[in-house]
């Protein structure tokens, strides 16, 4: 069994985290939406109905059977109250805005990971306080946090709307009215919002590497782990249902490739940047990543094997 920190050891770890930085963050965060959403279309919510297999079964592996999974092994382990907050926190969070290009040069199915975008993050003004607040309420350590904050779910709305909401909005409407610029302007604008969050993530690290290196032996580990587990339910969830080879890897990446930006922002603002919880989202924000360019790399060197023509996917 994995073990925490104390509590009180680690809540009282204060992460350096200006209001100004929290506001800088909330642009960053944004302006990928914006970029995302430079890439969709109507259709791309319409492809539910079209080729409705996939697309269910890794909505409900993502909204419903993650932040389950964490649930159960936030009780399996040893750790501190706040640390389960923040592994649950994560796992309610949409999928991470990197996963369209890890599937692309995965060579997953892109188009597929393109519409889960659209829809989960949507769907992250509801599902995101919905699953942490029910998660949470399960535990009397995680329960207690919550009414401590009295967290009210509608304004945790509320955040996640400005924040992924307005920018997919106001994406897809400049890329549906004005396509010759979208498509001029959507893959500079991606790889500067990246860039600018990785230097956020670099500079934030810096400021606060005392405190990351204070916990990190008992932290990690458990990032690590949640974040494998993750990966390989993704795996797990379209191998049982039969997915296709390039779907299994879309379903795997976009399952284990968390918006730990969005967590951190709903952490600040409205936990207080709670030690254990800013520790394990702030950690989780690098290690998926990393794990995603592992697995990346892995399988853009082997083309999916898909089944002869007429024969059942698996």
């Amino acid at each position: 069994m994995l073990s925490s920190a104390p509590a009180a050891a680690i809540d009282s770890v204060h992460i350096a985290f200006s209001p100004e930085g929290l506001k800088l963050l909330n642009v960053i965060i944004a302006l990928i939406m914006f970029g995302i959403a430079l890439d969709l279309r109507v259709a791309d919510f319409r492809r539910v109905v079209t080729r409705p297999r996939a697309v269910l079964v890794i909505l409900v592996t993502q909204l419903a059977l993650l932040p389950a999974m964490t649930f159960g092994l936030t009780q399996l382990l040893d750790i501190a109250p706040s640390v389960a907050l923040g592994m649950i926190l994560v796992a309610a969070c949409p999928g991470g805005n990197v996963s369209n290009l890890m599937t692309h040069l995965a060579r997953g199915n892109t188009e597929l990971s393109v519409t889960l975008t659209a829809i989960v993050t949507a769907g992250a003004v509801l599902f995101t306080p919905l699953n942490l607040s029910l998660w949470a309420s399960l535990d009397p350590g995680t329960r207690e946090l919550l009414r401590v904050v009295q967290l009210e779910p509608l304004d945790m709305f509320f955040t996640i709307f400005v924040i992924l909401g307005l920018p997919l909005a106001l994406g897809m409407v400049i890329a549906a009215r004005f396509p010759a610029f979208a498509s001029r302007a959507r893959g500079p604008f991606r790889r500067a919002s990246m860039v600018f969050l990785m230097a956020f993530i670099v500079m934030a690290a810096a400021k606060n590497w005392s405190a990351f290196m204070l916990h990190l032996p008992e932290i990690f580990p458990i990032v690590i782990l949640h974040n494998a587990l993750a990966l390989a339910l993704g795996f797990a969830a379209a191998t049982v249902f039969r997915l296709g080879a390039r779907e299994r890897r879309t379903a795997t990446i976009e399952i284990g490739i968390q918006n730990a930006g969005l967590g951190l922002i709903l952490i600040f603002a409205f936990f207080d940047g709670l030690g254990g919880m800013a520790y394990t989202a702030a950690l989780w924000g690098g290690w998926h990543i990393v794990a995603g360019f592992i697995l990346m790399s892995v399988w853009s060197r082997r083309p999916p094997r898909e089944p002869a023509a007429g024969a059942p996917a698996r």
